[in-house]
């Protein structure tokens, strides 16, 4: 009864969220603030109602109840409870389910938290989020319901893919769906404003709280879907161009862009037209996303489904949502005010360069994705795009946009002085000229274009310390007034900081990692050893172990540096008998930030005695690939609790008046 007790809840959410839009759209016709609120109401209830689908369909997979078709085609009951759980998001029904929870729980809190907003334009945003609610949930209920029973249940089922059997991906999705999903309040906000016809800096600072926290929140689940391909697929590298990996990037560049406008928009009024657009593309990058994972047209161990059908249909929402959404721009946009003017230098026209650059970057990112389908769809020819033409196209134009990015937080509005700049940037320009120098003299093989990325890291860390230094005027003031002014920073200046400074970390082990790596492998017997750099790595066992739902070869690795044990570790090939696949298990030696990978491969006869493929990697830095977004998620999330960017100030502001 509990996965009825669901699938009612799910139709429900699906007729609380038709209600949601009539209320809104009544509430705004009529200027009724009874109608909007029993709008706004609805959208909680909606929430709700999918929670509670969402729980009973936890409760399937964690009682392992294989009457439900979505269990047992993606559980088994040897599983891990962990695993069991995370089997709630692994499949294309249970992850659309997920996708609307996070979209209806994005636009309760739309609507609950919404009172510092124009009474018009809050009816107008709940009514556009209560349609995007209402079009996934009727594509939940009617192609992809996750809580069908079957007539004649299994004894067992089928299990989970073994590649999604980990902790990083058991996390990965909710915090994905939620950086994916929370651009949904934007665009919806985005189509409040267009159908009133204005947009001002109340806008402007009510967009970026939901920006920001829906970044944070997307660049924590890429960084976590990363760390996840880096050690569990094997293949000793962390970011391949994969087009789904490219779906969940192209939204971030768009967040990332529409983080810096907003502030245009906000601060002097200006290129509201150009925010309005990222507003509206952000969330329809997402909805790519999702299509492109569940269409079937992509081959991937990220990919949900291969049923074009639904496919078809995600297709459909998409083109529909988004080209009503941008039909009304077109409409719409022309009749904004253009807002305030600047000169050449300054800091606006820094972040409309900014804007720029990342918008032909998430046009290179979508070229080189979707060029291949359309080709194959178009010729039936089969072509690949990958890390060489990323790596022609797409980092020039990051490099650039790293090079201007210290320059603008000090540059003033309006008109900005470019002298001044370069004099409060010359020690960042030492220290990041000397980071080069080392690196080209100390490192080997001298390569001369990772000594210009380990001094273009160089460059944003220090030029985000600088930004730090001039805003409390370390050095030129006594210790005290600069303490004085450290504590008193707003927090938004803090999340900038951090923001910046761990970019410039990802872009120090990003290319200290891709320029210095050095890997080696060979068929080892028990007793063998391959050296890699400095290394030497020894096979001393190899043995069979048993887990919960796997059998595994187990190999104990031995790592000494001149003779003298460094770390020994147990890299695995587990075999997961339900599903008859095989994987690697990874075993890493770390080594300050840098890290020694270890693979143990198939078993080979043929010798004296049985070999095992062992390869071994050389990743120096490559924690700092993984720390730095941490870091710049963290500068968001300071942001996010500034005083200035918590929801409902601007009501108590007023009710203060």
């Amino acid at each position: 009864m509990i996965a009825e007790a669901g699938a009612f809840a799910l139709i429900l959410a699906l007729a609380l969220s038709v209600a949601q839009v009539a209320l809104s759209v009544a509430g705004r016709l009529r200027r009724s603030p009874i109608l909007a609120g029993a709008g706004e109401g609805a959208a909680l209830a909606a929430f709700v109602a999918v929670a509670l689908a969402f729980a009973a369909l936890m409760h399937a997979f964690v009682v392992s109840d294989f009457s439900v078709a979505n269990v047992a085609a993606n559980s088994h009951s040897e599983k891990p409870l962990l695993y069991r759980v995370a089997g709630t998001w692994g499949s294309h029904e249970g992850s659309m389910l997920l996708w609307c929870l996070a979209l209806t729980g994005f636009g309760a809190a739309a609507a609950g938290l919404g009172s510092s907003l124009p009474r018009g334009l809050r009816a107008s945003t709940v009514a556009a989020q209560g349609v995007l609610g209402a079009v996934f949930l009727a594509y939940t209920v009617f192609a992809s319901n996750p809580l069908v029973r079957l007539a004649q249940p299994p004894v067992e089922g089928r299990s989970l893919n073994p590649l999604l059997q980990d902790p990083a991906l058991a996390v990965h999705p909710p915090f994905l769906y939620a950086g994916y999903v929370g651009m949904s309040v934007v665009f919806s906000l985005a189509i409040g404003a267009l159908v009133e016809g204005r947009i001002d800096a109340a806008w402007s600072k009510w967009v970026r709280p939901w920006a920001l926290a829906a970044w944070s929140l997307l660049t924590i689940g890429i960084t976590l879907g990363a760390f996840w391909a880096y050690y569990e697929l094997g293949w000793g590298g962390w970011w391949f161009w994969d087009p789904v990996e490219n779906a969940s990037f192209m939204p971030w560049l768009v967040a990332t862009a529409l983080l810096h406008s907003a502030i245009v928009t906000e601060k002097r009024g200006a290129i509201a037209g150009w925010t309005l657009f990222l507003s509206l593309a952000s969330f329809s990058f997402s909805m790519l996303g999702a299509f492109l994972v569940r269409s079937g047209v992509l081959t991937s161990v990220h990919a949900f489904a291969v049923d074009p059908t639904r496919g078809v249909l995600l297709l459909i929402i998409l083109g529909v949502t988004s080209g009503l959404g941008f039909t009304l721009f077109a409409w719409r946009a022309p009749k904004l005010g253009q807002g305030g003017m600047f000169a050449p230098i300054s800091r606006e026209s820094a972040l409309v360069l900014n804007n720029i650059l990342l918008a032909a970057a998430t046009a290179t990112v979508l070229l080189g994705t979707l060029y291949p389908l359309i080709r194959e769809a178009m010729t039936g020819d089969s072509i690949s795009v990958g890390p060489p033409y990323f790596n022609l196209t797409f980092t020039p134009l990051m490099a650039a946009l790293l090079i201007l990015l210290p320059a603008g937080p000090l540059l003033a509005w309006k008109r900005g002085d470019a002298r001044g700049v370069v004099e409060r940037l010359w020690v960042a320009m030492l220290l990041a000229g000397g980071c080069g120098v080392l690196a080209i003299a100390l490192v080997s093989p001298k390569k001369a274009f990772g000594a210009l990325g380990v001094a273009l890291g160089g460059w944003l860390i220090a030029g985000a310390l600088a930004e730090l230094a001039e805003r409390t005027r370390a050095f030129r003031v006594p210790f005290g007034e600069t303490w004085r002014r450290l504590t008193g920073l707003p927090r938004g200046a803090w999340g900038m900081t951090l923001a910046h400074l761990g970019l410039g970390v990802f872009v120090m082990g990003a290319v200290f990692e891709t320029s210095w790596k050095i890997e080696a492998a060979e068929a080892l017997p028990v007793g063998g050893g391959l050296d890699v750099g400095a290394y030497h790595v020894s096979l001393d066992s190899v043995r069979p172990v048993v887990g919960p739902n796997y059998e595994a070869d187990q190999g104990m690795v031995t790592v000494t540096r001149k003779g003298r044990p460094i770390c020994q570790v147990l890299p695995e090939r587990r075999l997961y008998t339900a599903g008859g696949q095989t994987t690697s298990e990874v075993g890493l030696c770390y080594r300050g930030a840098s890290h020694l990978y270890l693979v143990l491969g198939e078993r080979r006869e043929g010798g004296s005695k049985p070999a095992w493929l062992v390869r071994a990697y050389w990743n120096p830095w490559a924690s700092l690939i993984f720390l730095g977004p941490v870091i710049m998620a963290l500068g968001g999330l300071v942001s996010l609790s500034d005083r200035r960017l918590r929801l409902g100030v601007g009501r108590r502001r007023e009710r203060a008046a």
